[in-house]
C-alpha cells in the first residue's frame, strides 16, 4: 500500500488507456511484470504480463513499456499451473488454467520460468489461505493451435481450407469443422451466452444436465442449437488482431525472439 506501489499500478492503467479496466483496488499490490510468449491459435505471440497479489493481467504489446491493448484479467483464486515439457524450440513453458480462459505460455529462460511459477503460486496460496470461497473445478480448456490440425479432430474426415474454417470447442479445446461444432451450450464461466461446443461434448453436457435435472426433479431445457452465430465472438481467438508496432523481433526461421523478456519482481 505504499506510494511507490500506487504509482506503479497507475502507470499500468495508463499504458492500457481507456480500453482497459481500472486496476486500482484497495490492498492490491503489483508483484512483478514481464514479457511471455503466449501460444495463440495461429502462432506464438509476445504478451506483456502483470502479476498482482490477486490477479494476473496481460495484453498485446503496441509500444513496450508505454502502450498495451486488449487487456485480460484473470482472478488468481481459481488459477492453476501445469508444467509443459520442452519440445523443439518451445522451451520453458507452462499452462495457466482458469475457468474463464486457459492457455500455454513460455518464458525466455528456465530461471525466469521458475520465478514466474513460484510468484504466481505464492500469490494463489496466500489468497486461498485468506479466502472462505470454494475454488471452481470448471476450468476452461487450453485450445489446440490451428497448426496442429489439418483435418477435423472430431470427425477425422473434413479437411480445412479457406472456405472450410477451423473452429474450437469451448468445452474440450479441440479444432473441429463447422458441422462438428454446430451446437451451442451455456458455459457461464466463459460467457453469458451459449457458445460453440463439439458434438461429443454437447452429448455429454446434455446427459449431465438430464441426470442432474432428473435427480432434482427439474425440467431440462437445453441451450444448444444450430444457430450460426449466437453467443460466439466474431473471432475464435481474441488475440488474433494486434498492432505490430513495438513487437519483439522474429528470427530468420520465423521463431519468436524473446531474449528481451524479463520478469521484474517488485518484492
Amino acid at each position: 500500500n505504499s506510494e511507490v506501489n500506487a504509482r506503479r499500478i497507475s502507470n499500468v492503467e495508463q499504458c492500457f488507456g481507456s480500453s482497459g479496466q481500472s486496476l486500482v483496488i484497495p490492498g492490491r499490490v503489483l508483484v512483478g511484470e514481464g514479457v511471455l510468449t503466449k501460444i495463440c491459435r495461429k502462432k506464438p505471440k509476445p504478451r506483456q504480463f502483470f502479476l498482482f497479489n490477486d490477479a494476473l493481467v496481460y495484453g498485446n504489446i503496441i509500444i513496450h513499456k508505454k502502450k498495451y491493448n486488449k487487456q485480460h484479467i484473470l482472478a488468481l483464486e481459481n488459477v492453476k499451473l501445469e508444467n509443459v515439457n520442452d519440445e523443439g524450440n518451445l522451451r520453458n513453458g507452462w499452462k495457466i488454467i482458469s475457468p474463464s480462459k486457459s492457455f500455454v505460455v513460455y518464458a525466455a529462460t528456465a530461471t525466469e520460468k521458475k520465478e514466474w511459477m513460484a510468484h504466481i503460486r505464492k500469490c494463489v496460496n496466500d489468497l486461498l489461505a485468506r479466502s472462505i470461497q470454494q475454488c471452481t473445478t470448471n476450468d476452461s480448456p487450453v485450445w489446440v493451435p490451428d497448426s496442429e490440425a489439418k483435418t477435423c479432430m472430431h470427425c477425422r474426415k473434413s479437411e480445412f481450407t479457406v472456405v472450410n474454417r477451423r473452429h474450437h470447442c469451448r468445452q474440450c479445446g479441440i479444432v473441429a469443422c463447422n458441422a462438428c461444432t454446430s451446437k451451442r451450450w451455456l458455459l457461464p464461466q466463459q460467457s453469458s451466452k451459449p457458445i460453440r461446443v463439439c458434438l461429443t461434448c454437447y452429448q455429454k453436457l446434455t446427459h449431465e444436465a438430464a441426470t442432474n435435472s432428473s435427480t432434482k426433479k427439474y425440467t431440462v431445457i437445453a441451450t444448444g442449437s444450430n444457430r450460426d452465430s449466437s453467443g460466439e465472438d466474431s473471432s475464435d481467438d481474441d488475440d488474433d488482431e494486434q498492432a505490430r508496432d513495438g513487437m519483439p523481433s522474429r528470427d530468420q526461421a520465423g521463431e519468436l525472439s524473446i531474449h528481451d523478456a524479463h520478469f521484474q519482481s517488485y518484492n
